[in-house]
């Protein structure tokens, strides 16, 4: 579906005017945030653009599924019976998954209540919103509007097909996260310390003096790094594996613009993009679920770290 969107944008340019394929232009139409392309235009607040972009559209999209989702599952669960069966099994046994081998480890026994459903909603929000990224609805939606809709660049329908559909692609999203990590990381050390105690665990005790003129920025420095390395690891690779996808995909362009036949871009296809981009999608069907369960693992780890100082 990727390669008939692709294909269905190079007609359309080549219908306007004669330019050379453009592999780079291509790749990041299909997968950034269309800033140039607002859903909802809004006034800038302190020098921040607050349009509604095609990335927060994505987010609100996400959130809603799996909201109304998991209600639905837990309303039928108990409307059933104590004994969960079907996608009330289902959702039991991630839940205790998360919660007994990744959470319970971490911050503990004592600590596994409060902050199992914050784990949970990092897994369920971020896991949703990288499958969402590989299903091509909006590939669909452009070829529909190409040929059936033809609705205009500024209609609202328009609008909405330009950008990228994987909101965890989109650094500003992960970061957003991170940030929610790193304010629980402080509350997790506060509430289990008191707010002086947490910071003072920061540095190790009974060092001669001379040595936290180093220590204690290094380890300031090392705060930060955490919210980074959450940030970079899923932006990346959720990006990372749509571009891999798309560029051996617009091989059938550059092959049949260099040999100026479609024949060689058929053969191409045929012989090489279409193979590598099916094996692509099935890594990028695992790198989905890993994504999701490192950013949450890290998370809990993070947490229970300045929980269990002393270990």
């Amino acid at each position: 579906m990727w390669f008939l969107a692709l294909a269905q944008n190079q007609g359309a340019a080549a219908g306007k005017e004669k330019e050379a394929f453009n592999a780079g232009e291509t790749i990041i139409h299909h997968i950034a945030n269309s800033t140039q392309h607002p859903l909802i235009h809004l006034p800038k607040v302190f020098g921040i653009d607050l349009s509604i972009t095609k990335h927060v559209f994505m987010l609100w999209f996400v959130a809603a599924i799996v909201f109304v989702t998991i209600t639905w599952v837990v309303r039928r669960h108990l409307k059933k019976g104590p004994v969960p069966s079907g996608l009330g099994n289902g959702l039991e046994t991630v839940v205790e998954f998360i919660r007994d081998s990744i959470v319970q480890p971490n911050v503990g026994d004592k600590w596994v209540n409060t902050w199992a459903p914050l784990i949970l909603t990092f897994f369920a929000f971020i896991f949703t919103a990288n499958v969402i990224g590989l299903i091509p609805i909006f590939e669909v939606l452009r070829l529909l509007n190409h040929w059936m809709f033809h609705a205009g660049a500024e209609s609202f329908l328009g609008r909405l097909l330009e950008g990228g559909t994987t909101a965890t692609a989109n650094y500003n999203v992960t970061a957003g996260l991170a940030i929610i990590t790193f304010i629980a990381i402080i509350v997790a050390g506060t509430k289990a310390h008191g707010f002086l105690q947490h910071w003072k665990n920061t540095v190790p005790r009974g060092l001669a003096w001379p040595i936290y003129i180093l220590l204690i920025p290094i380890e300031a420095l090392g705060m930060l790094v955490k919210p980074f390395a959450l940030t970079m690891r899923l932006a990346a690779n959720m990006t990372g594996g749509h571009i891999a996808i798309l560029a051996v995909l617009s091989l059938v362009f550059l092959f049949t613009e260099m040999a100026k036949t479609a024949l060689a871009g058929i053969a191409v296809g045929i012989a090489v993009s279409i193979p590598l981009a099916v094996g692509i999608s099935g890594l990028e069907c695992i790198v989905v679920l890993v994504q999701a369960y490192v950013f949450t693992l890290l998370s809990a780890v993070f947490i229970g770290m300045v929980i269990h100082v002393h270990h």
